[in-house]
This record gives C-alpha cells, structure tokens and sequence, in this order.
C-alpha cells in the first residue's frame, strides 16, 4: 500500500492516531468481514484543491472559486472534488492495512463508489475500512474493502466505496 498522502495533503496537520491491522498473506483470509482500522485524520485545504483541479482540468467553480461559492452555492463556500475525496483511499488503506509479507500490493480497481455527502475545504477527512471479501487469485489473494470516508463533525459519510487490491507473493516477470 502506499505510504504517501499525496500533493493535495496538508503536510502541517497533526495525525491522529490510527488503528493498523498488521498480517500475513496467509492471515488474510480469517480477517475477513472484520474491521481493519480508522486512518488518521487527513486535512482538505483550498491549495490541495487547486492543485487538484490543475491535475485533473477540472476547474468547476463550486472547488476553485471561493468568493462565487460562497455567495451561490447551497454548501456555504467551496466544495472537494468528489474524485479528490477518492483519492484518497490508496494512503488510506495503507494506514489501516500492512500485509507485511506480499511483495507487491496493487489498486486493482472498483467496484462500488458514491459520494453521499460534500466535503467543505476546510474540513478533516478519515476513513474506516472493513475486509469485506477475501479470494486466492493466481500469484496470490484478491481484497475487496468496505470503506467509509467521514468528514470530521457531519452525520452522513463523504465517501462510500469498495476499493480493490491484488496482494501478490512474489513478484513476476511475465
């Protein structure tokens, strides 16, 4: 999993603590349906968004334009992306999950995502994942989570998704 919250991270935010569910390839299979851990708290700043606009080409005045939403929009003020909210599971799932023996562990996609609910710049996110469904694959396992991303202080989660991930056991040269 990845180790690196990303440009559109504030650096200056104190973490939070943080629960990791640390195991083997051959563990996987018996945390399944289990919780694996909250990440800590990640910070989603204007400049985070900017910059994530500029990635994606995506200037939408509801992210980019402060002064517009806060006097149009129906949140108050400006909004993330609700892809930039997404982006955030890689560092995510690295918090909560360590498989300390695959070789390799890649995103290998999704299969559920929504975005129930706004995250206004200015707030912290987090998110809280569960092994949802754990299967042998050739080379190793295939894991489907169950994460839900919350913004600090609101009721309804920002994110829910089922992110995923090929763990492999050793690396190929195919």
């Amino acid at each position: 999993m990845l180790d690196h919250p990303g440009p559109w991270a504030d650096p200056d935010a104190a973490p939070a603590s943080s629960a990791t569910t640390t195991t083997t390839m051959a563990g996987l299979p018996a945390l399944q349906g289990r919780v694996l851990g909250t990440s800590d708290w990640f910070a989603v700043t204007q400049a985070g968004v900017d910059a994530f606009a500029d990635a994606t080409h995506d200037h939408e005045w509801i992210h980019v334009d402060v002064a517009r939403a806060r006097a149009e929009s129906p949140f108050g003020g400006p909004i993330a992306h609700g892809h930039l909210t997404l982006s955030h599971l890689a560092p995510m799932v690295g918090q909560v999950l360590q498989v300390i023996d695959a070789a390799m562990t890649v995103a290998y996609g999704l299969d559920r995502v929504r975005f129930p609910a706004p995250v206004p710049v200015g707030a912290r996110i987090r998110m809280t994942a569960t092994l949802a469904d754990v299967h042998e694959v050739e080379g190793g396992l295939h894991l489907r989570l169950a994460a839900v991303i919350e913004a600090e202080g609101t009721a309804t989660p920002v994110c829910v998704a089922e992110p995923v991930f090929r763990s492999y056991r050793e690396l190929s040269t195919r």
